[in-house]
């Protein structure tokens, strides 16, 4: 070796370091869920989860059992982060987890490999943004928001908008929301943005871009519709509030808009409008 492969060796061995560290940190996490996944799940949790979240309510009770495991995985590997002083409880990490596993029932244990922290805000919290546009003339402000989802490592959400989820009178649902957001996101958005300009007709991207046309053309006449107008802002958004819906007002999407229906019913695996 001469003088000059100095800073190489270092390099390699730098960089050795850190991979070790990577591995090590990544054996303790699946050691930590593995002995996590295999506690009981506790009968406090079951009836804080039947008293303060509506949509478990109402799932079928082989489903309850097949989200246990899913939860207390996403507990062992999740941290949840207060925000303004928040104090975090077993009915927040619950309250959520539950939700987010529920979309994740079909898709398998690994959906959210890539989170890392949910922060709760105690109410509605301002995101500073800067949007620039073709001309690129940047426009700065902010914006009033009860959740969002990155795309790297973090879910935020507002805990006055969780509790309100899935008690009024439309479909609407925040932890809902933003996890389908992220699950769009961790797939590089493939599930909302086709890879082919002209999708096959019938498949998933067919049906959607269809179903938010016509939504589009309805909020554009001022007609009243089931899947919030919110969605109408562009595909991302309505493959999350139409997310939302089909867990929220099931037999109602499923009786005006069955394609979508049965697109959604494909990719989660579950059928809520047949849940009693």
């Amino acid at each position: 070796m001469t003088e000059s492969d100095g800073p190489l060796v270092v390099a390699i061995g730098a960089a050795l370091t850190a991979l070790a560290a990577v591995l090590l940190a990544y054996t303790l996490r699946a050691r930590r869920r593995v002995l996590e996944v295999s506690q009981p799940f506790p009968p406090q949790w079951r009836s804080l989860l039947a008293q303060r979240v509506p949509l478990y309510g109402r799932m079928p009770a082989d489903l309850r059992l097949r989200l246990e495991p899913l939860v207390r995985g996403f507990l062992a590997d999740v941290e949840f982060i207060g925000c303004q002083g928040l104090e975090i409880t077993d009915e927040m990490r619950l309250t959520i987890s539950i939700q987010a596993c529920l979309l994740a029932a079909g898709l398998g244990p690994r959906a959210y490999d890539s989170l890392r922290s949910v922060l709760v805000y105690p109410d509605e919290f301002v995101v500073e943004e800067a949007d620039e546009d073709e001309a690129g003339v940047v426009t700065e402000g902010a914006r009033v928001l009860s959740g969002q989802a990155f795309e790297a490592s973090r879910i935020v959400l507002s805990w006055r908008d969780v509790l309100e989820s899935g008690g009024a009178d439309e479909p609407y649902n925040v932890v809902l929301h933003e996890f389908a957001h992220y699950l769009d996101h961790s797939v590089g958005g493939a599930l909302t943005a086709p890879t082919a300009k002209h999708p096959t007709p019938g498949s998933w991207h067919a049906v959607l871009e269809r179903e938010y046309a016509a939504l589009c053309a309805a909020v554009d006449r001022g007609e009243a519709t089931l899947i919030d107008p919110y969605a109408a802002e562009r595909p991302e958004e309505f493959f999350a509030v139409a997310t939302e819906t089909f867990f929220e007002a099931p037999r109602q999407i499923r009786e005006r808009h069955p394609h979508l229906y049965r697109k959604l019913q494909g990719l989660y695996g579950l059928d809520p409008a047949g849940w009693t």
